[in-house]
């Protein structure tokens, strides 16, 4: 009866065993990393990040033993069950790559036709009301409410997540077998020996320390993500300040629009007047007020644009819908401000606040990481059997069943290198990361000056056009105006010098716009608010 209750316990526990074995999934460990932007099913587990730097090397499976196949040796003491990698160190070292943070793509530049006529108008610039959003504001708020920035955030989390993972200590492995078991029972004429049940744990013994170095490699590379995260934020923001500049230009577009109605609507007052004293033709009314429909079209379309202009800001910032119309910006399309460090003082603040400079820095360290953890990955993990309980059923025989234990180590013979090609692979990566390093380096030096440039020939054009060729423009105008109320001037001469005048007007306002945008493009090329 004893033997039967002792056969059963066994026989139900590698039942359990077994069933734990089938139904358990093998885990699966996920580092984070930087590549090119790239799109994935949602739900998928795919980073949003794209490629981290220094993530080009194999890596480690972080979840301990898992994956690991049961190494099929005699049953008993001397024969542990334990994972196959003790034949096949290499192996392990081959983990997905997971993916990292992609910066957004940058938002086109509005330059769209403008449909209609301009005019310079009267007093200073209505920079909005005072409760307005200026672009501080909208930058506080975009970075707590952007609903792509709220996304990829949660990219450190799962990166946190991995260093947990790569930190765990592997299980122990329990095994139970019953051998020897006879088909029917053992008899004089049939002898056999007796029948043997089994208990033994196997704990692995990480002595390369490859848990400590998987784990290095995953807090680096959380590190790299958080630089890459920062990047993120900092293009959303140039997102953000194209879409900010495209509102006042947009703004400032209806109040040339305006000037040009209310100026044409006046000539078209005055050319009426002149026609009943008889200085005037019929034909001379018209032309001017088919030229004053068009403006007032061209009104009509500048509101237009500024109400899609808007729209892209509301969107960036997550503003519903039923706020859109209440949108108003507190801030100027005119520079205002001094002008900023030059040279090579911008480069190296570049260096220093460039997230993605940082990314390819830290990807750096990452990588050195990769190639200890690959030396590590040389050697398997030992394995310490311990059997506490044998019990040998001597019951058949008519005499007493003895009980044992045993303990036992396997060694796996690093008899050849099974990790030659990733040691190999992860120095190339290092190297190859320097080479990126350097070149980003050379990319972000070459930004800042083009930015720098930019912003220093688009100042200079505007000063040029505000005191030099608009008062021309303006001058010409005015004295031709005169003649053609006076009756000196026909009136084609005067609508010839009235266009040249609008078009230096639009000339005017695009590079007015042109320069507001050169100096958020320098804060972006810098990495830092260097200009409002």
């Amino acid at each position: 009866m004893r033997s039967r209750g002792i056969r059963s316990y066994f026989v139900a526990s590698m039942a359990l065993v077994a069933l734990g074995l089938v139904l358990t999934p093998d885990a699966a460990g996920q580092t984070a990393t930087i590549d090119s932007p790239q799109s994935y099913p949602p739900g998928s587990g795919m980073s949003l990040l794209g490629r981290a730097p220094g993530s080009g090397a194999f890596q480690s499976d972080s979840s301990p033993g898992g994956g690991s196949q049961l190494l099929s040796t005699s049953p008993g003491p001397f024969g542990p069950r334990v994972p196959t990698s003790i034949s096949n160190p290499g192996a392990g070292t081959q983990a997905t790559q997971s993916q990292g943070i992609a910066a957004p793509v940058p938002l086109p530049v509005t330059d769209v036709p403008i449909y209609g006529s301009l005019s310079l108008p009267n007093g200073v610039e209505d920079e909005g009301p005072a409760n307005g959003l200026t672009l501080d504001l909208a930058i506080d708020h975009l970075i707590r409410e952007n609903l792509d920035l709220r996304s990829k955030f949660f990219e450190i989390p799962q990166a946190e997540a991995d260093v947990l993972t790569a930190s765990l200590r592997a299980n122990p492995i329990f095994y139970a077998d019953a051998q020897l078991i006879p088909y029917g029972q053992y008899t004089k004429e049939r002898p056999g020996g007796q029948t043997q049940y089994d208990v033994n744990i196997s704990y692995p013994i990480d002595a390369s320390r490859k848990r400590q170095a998987r784990t290095i490699v995953a807090r680096r590379a959380k590190k790299v993500v958080e630089a890459q995260f920062q990047d993120a934020v900092r293009m959303t923001i140039d997102n953000l300040g194209i879409a900010y500049v495209d509102v006042l230009a947009a703004r400032e577009t209806v109040r040339y629009a305006e000037a040009s109605v209310e100026g044409l609507t006046r000539i078209l007052t005055i050319t009426e007047t002149l026609q009943k004293r008889g200085t005037k033709n019929k034909a001379d009314v018209e032309r001017i007020r088919v030229d004053q429909l068009a403006a007032e079209v061209g009104l009509a379309d500048s509101k237009e644009k500024l109400s899609a202009a808007k729209r892209i800001l509301a969107t960036l910032l997550n503003l519903p819908d039923e706020q859109l119309d209440s949108i108003d910006l507190l801030g100027s399309i005119h520079d205002r401000y001094s002008t900023p460090v030059s040279g090579e003082e911008l480069v190296r603040i570049a260096l220093t606040a460039r997230p993605d400079f940082n990314a390819y820095k830290l990807g750096i360290q990452r990588a050195e990481s990769d190639v200890k953890l690959a030396y590590a990955n040389r050697y398997a993990d030992l394995y310490l059997l311990a059997q506490p309980y044998t019990f040998q059923n001597n019951t058949p025989n008519g005499l007493k069943s003895p009980t044992s234990w045993a303990i036992g180590l396997t060694v796996p013979l690093p008899v050849y290198n099974r990790n030659q090609g990733n040691i190999a692979r992860a120095k190339v990566n290092v190297t190859q990361t320097q080479v990126q390093t350097v070149a980003r380096e050379k990319q972000i030096r070459t930004e800042v000056r083009l930015a720098e440039r930019e912003y220093a020939v688009t100042r200079a054009a505007v000063e040029r056009l505000e005191k030099e060729l608009l008062p021309a423009a303006k001058q010409v105008l005015d004295t031709t105006e005169r003649l053609y109320i006076g009756g000196e001037q026909d009136l084609v001469a005067f609508l010839t010098v009235q266009r040249d005048y609008n078009d230096r007007v639009k000339q005017y306002r695009d590079t007015l716009v042109r320069h507001r945008r050169s100096m958020l493009n320098l804060n972006t090329a810098v990495g830092q608010r260097v200009l409002p």
